[in-house]
């Protein structure tokens, strides 16, 4: 999915497309057979592609839960040089990983609490990219005092 990027961004604007017809009354007009197609294909689509229809360019860097179980996901990555992070078990393998993090990636709440930890750290890297983005702005004391008056 990764190394056909394009074709995805392709089928991407074809599943909103679709949803854009549905919203604009085109379905309406549509025979009915049509629209069951549409409907079929759409569904199919947000199933497949839902998850990334926003994704505009490739990811920075990769998570993966289990290396052995998302092989292609690793090799697909190794191909395009994004970094990859992952939990890793003793029947992985570390040295497919650029970042390793040693965990059971069978136990239910071990990968909820690692995977939420990862979240809660991207969210506050993501917060810092907005602070570091804003502007500064200097605002003299008496325009406090005016407004106090």
């Amino acid at each position: 999915m990764l190394t056909n990027f394009k074709t995805i961004q392709s089928r991407i604007g074809r599943l909103k497309a679709i949803e854009a017809m549905s919203q604009d009354g085109t379905f309406d007009v549509l025979p009915k057979k049509e629209v069951i197609a549409l409907k079929k294909e759409w569904d199919k689509l947000e199933r497949n592609l839902g998850g990334i229809k926003d994704m505009k360019r490739l990811p920075d860097a990769i998570f993966v839960v289990d290396p052995k179980k998302e092989h292609i996901c690793v090799q697909e990555a190794h191909t395009l040089g994004i970094p990859l992070i992952g939990i890793v078990d003793t029947n992985c393998d570390p040295e497919e990983l650029d970042y390793v993090i040693p965990g059971n990636d069978d136990a239910i709440r071990a990968v909820k609490l690692i995977v939420s930890k990862m979240a809660d750290a991207v969210i506050e890297a993501k917060q810092g990219e907005v602070l570091e983005g804003a502007m500064e702005i200097e605002i003299p004391v008496e325009a406090f005092e005016a407004a106090e008056a």
